[in-house]
């Protein structure tokens, strides 16, 4: 039964790499119109509206019974993933202006790397793998943001790829805070609460440092409501549900599977295509997203061989 439950939270977040996925050339399409605040507002906005009534609707068929103590682990957990999120959401949509949609996806997925440093710190073990996956990914983050590795050229970074580098460190940081809040509370509402820290955040930055009409945010209308359902309401909440009976390493390999799935969507939507270098250079954050995993497995063994 539980390998059973462990398995449909695989698929959940499998579900959710696919979704996000494709929401990069999305939102990579509303940079056209919109700034990233104005941008993240009205997607995490209506991404709030869209799972609010479905909240509602299954509290009002069995209602919930929640102890102060859990209320305000609700209140906490909501607050520490929403400021994760906003932060992370807020820097790959700012990186979106500058880099390709399928190289911002690959970026990202080295989030695995990075819960696996942040385990590592917080255990004292060091695991050997785990190295090797960080040298790989360092050389693969170097072939794809254009550096000539064998010509001493050095490595090349465009603006919108140091983004996306120091997004992902929050993106790592809210799997780590969804895997320790969403086994002790309810998932939906941990996962509204998310969203509306992140909106709320989003509108305060929109009115300091942009100047939104109306023109355009009717004009990115589409990707603004696709990522908002799509992406927010659906696929991050599928995250959190997923991540309840998921360990946070098989986690984030399985979410990091969005850039495969973003350089699809890229290729598609808008015609971008990779070099053979970058497409190397993605062979080897696959080599270090996987090899990352060895540790984590050998302790699944370990442990149910104990049973």
């Amino acid at each position: 039964m539980n390998l059973l439950i462990k398995r449909k939270g695989e698929l959940i977040l499998l579900v959710a790499s696919i979704l996000w996925g494709t929401c990069f050339a999305f939102q990579k399409m509303g940079m056209d119109y919109v700034g990233p605040f104005t941008f993240g507002f009205f997607r995490f906005g209506i991404g709030s509206l869209a799972l609010a009534p479905v909240i509602f609707f299954l509290q009002k068929r069995k209602p919930q019974i929640n102890s102060e103590k859990n209320q305000k682990l609700l209140y906490l957990g909501g607050l520490l993933c929403g400021l994760a999120l906003f932060v992370a959401a807020s820097l790959q949509q700012i990186g979106l202006q500058y880099t390709s949609s399928g190289k911002a996806g690959f970026i990202t997925s080295l989030s695995i790397v990075f819960v696996a440093v942040f385990v590592l710190i917080q255990t004292k073990i060091l695991q050997l793998p785990v190295v090797i996956s960080v040298v790989l990914a360092m050389f693969g983050i170097t072939l794809l943001c254009g550096g000539e590795l064998f010509s001493g050229a050095g490595v090349s970074l465009e603006k919108g790829d140091l983004f996306q580098l120091a997004a992902i460190v929050f993106w790592s940081i809210q799997i780590l805070c969804i895997d320790h809040f969403s086994k002790q509370v309810d998932v939906l509402k941990l996962s509204l609460y998310q969203f509306m820290v992140c909106g709320l955040l989003s509108f305060f930055c929109m009115l300091l440092f942009e100047t939104p009409t109306l023109p355009s945010i009717l004009a990115g209308f589409v990707p603004i409501l696709y990522t908002g359902i799509i992406e927010v309401s659906i696929a991050y909440t599928l995250q959190v549900i997923g991540q309840k009976y998921t360990p946070p390493f098989t986690a984030s390999i399985l979410l990091s599977m969005e850039g495969v799935f973003s350089v699809f969507a890229g290729a598609f939507l808008l015609k971008e295509v990779m070099n053979l270098q970058e497409l190397l250079g993605c062979i080897l954050m696959f080599l270090a997203i996987f090899i990352s995993q060895l540790p984590q497995k050998k302790l699944s063994i370990a442990v149910m061989e104990e049973i």
